[in-house]
């Protein structure tokens, strides 16, 4: 499980104060498909809340523990029945090339071909 510094839970938490929940938990527990679903959220985005139904008090605590130390990841809220977790993702560091938006018009086009580029100077 990873450790948290207070500010860096503090920021987390700021951070995942407007997302919604990605996986829900319910009778069934934590099972295996439920931790794998889990574990792709944390790989595409890091940071996630995870909802509870029909869990009890006593019980969701040692469901946070079970969770962060199957994934290795850090427990950073526990509020009512949401969970909030996060893992950091080593492959999100990497710059990704841009593959989205609308392509440009050939007068875009015809207008950027013709600004001069600017060279650095050294």
């Amino acid at each position: 499980m990873i450790e948290l510094t207070q500010i860096q839970r503090r920021q987390l938490r700021a951070a995942a104060h407007h997302l919604h929940p990605v996986v829900s938990i319910a009778d069934n527990g934590l099972s295996e498909a439920v931790v794998k679903e889990i574990s792709r959220a944390l790989a595409a985005h890091e940071l996630i809340k995870v909802k509870l139904y029909g869990i009890e008090r006593d019980q969701r605590d040692t469901l946070l523990g079970e969770i962060c130390a199957a994934l290795d990841c850090a427990p950073v809220q526990h509020i009512g029945n949401v969970l909030v977790l996060w893992k950091e993702n080593p492959d999100k560091d990497a710059p990704k090339a841009r593959t989205g938006g609308k392509p440009l018009t050939k007068k875009q086009a015809a207008a950027a071909a013709e600004r001069p580029r600017r060279l650095k100077r050294i």
